[in-house]
């Protein structure tokens, strides 16, 4: 019926109201917090360009991890910064290498905490690519051989998750085969399946000392322009065996949310990426926004677009009581 008899602003009127009505949620489940994790003991430095972001040793983790749970956070996603780096990346399948080392202690203190393991080489690597080089670049087959390899060593350590990121084709194939050929068929696979060859990932690379030596990684990750193509990447993945997929970044690729989501309807992830957290916090210790305010629309807008899971670094600031 035609105004006056319809009036939209009636559902507006108070918060009461407003609550009643919302048709979005933001629940704390809904989170995935994302952890550097690197050697020694009550180790917490500071990242420059992520404010409230910390390089962490695992106990200091453990810690983490179980206030974290205490405000309903269910999964967090860890990242390994390693003692030593080589060609090949042998820290990230090294059965006593770091990550390995964070799964099993975070599940021993929590053992109701979705631990997902990150699978990429560049923090492992002496070059700082995501897998091994065959003159100048990756070499797909060569480096799914370490893949899977990898994902075997992080399940036995008992990560939930496994979650490769490299972009590598035929990476969740490999993974799926090996997790199940070795009795790890309840494992799930997170895929980075369209992940973008993107400028937002710059303060990642300080926090995951990452950066590549030479070039970049546009060979592998996919170019900014393309949202077929992505849809493509989703469909060989899901094809393989992965049970979420993932777009990454979040914020400037809702549309490919959106379509992932209404194209496959399965579980979809948005990592909310460094950089977009970067320009919050920046803009926030300006005094130009209301960072909290700002957080939470940004994060909203990812699950309107369809993310059922936001992988984000704002989650501590949002959950715990301000001081």
């Amino acid at each position: 019926m035609p105004f006056p008899k319809v009036r939209l602003r009636r559902l507006r009127t108070n918060s009461l109201i407003r609550d009643v009505v919302e048709e979005t949620d933001l629940p704390a489940r809904r989170l995935m917090i994302p952890y550097f994790v690197r050697p020694g003991k009550d180790v917490c430095l500071p990242i420059a360009s992520m404010p409230g972001q910390n390089q962490i040793s695992v106990d200091v983790l453990v810690r983490e991890v179980q206030t974290m749970a205490r405000q309903g956070i269910k999964s967090v996603l860890l990242f390994g910064i390693p003692r030593k780096k080589d060609p090949s990346g042998s820290e990230a399948y090294a059965p006593n290498g770091i990550i390995q080392t964070a799964i099993k202690a975070v599940k021993k203190a929590c053992p109701d905490m979705l631990v997902a393991a990150d699978l990429c080489f560049c923090e492992y690597t002496s070059h700082g690519h995501c897998g091994v080089l065959k003159k100048g670049d990756v070499d797909n087959d060569a480096t799914l051989k370490l893949i899977a390899k990898t994902a075997l060593v992080q399940a036995r350590a008992g990560a939930d998750i496994i979650a490769p990121s490299g972009m590598m084709d035929g990476m969740v194939k490999a993974i799926r085969t090996a997790l199940d050929k070795n009795g790890f068929q309840d494992r799930i696979i997170m895929s980075y399946a369209a992940k973008y060859a993107s400028a937002f990932y710059g303060p990642f690379r300080e926090a995951a000392e990452s950066a590549p030596k030479f070039g970049d990684r546009r060979s592998y990750q996919m170019n900014a322009a393309n949202a077929e193509e992505a849809l493509r990447e989703v469909a060989q993945d899901i094809e393989e065996g992965a049970d979420i997929v993932m777009v990454k970044p979040a914020l400037a690729y809702m549309d490919i949310i959106r379509r992932v989501k209404e194209k496959f309807h399965v579980p979809v992830a948005a990592y909310n990426v460094s950089g977009e957290y970067a320009m919050v916090k920046a803009a926030g210790q300006k005094g130009w926004i209301d960072e909290r305010r700002v957080t939470s629309e940004i994060l909203l807008g990812l699950r309107r677009a369809g993310a059922d899971l936001i992988i984000t670094y704002h989650a501590k600031e949002l959950l715990l009581p301000r001081v």
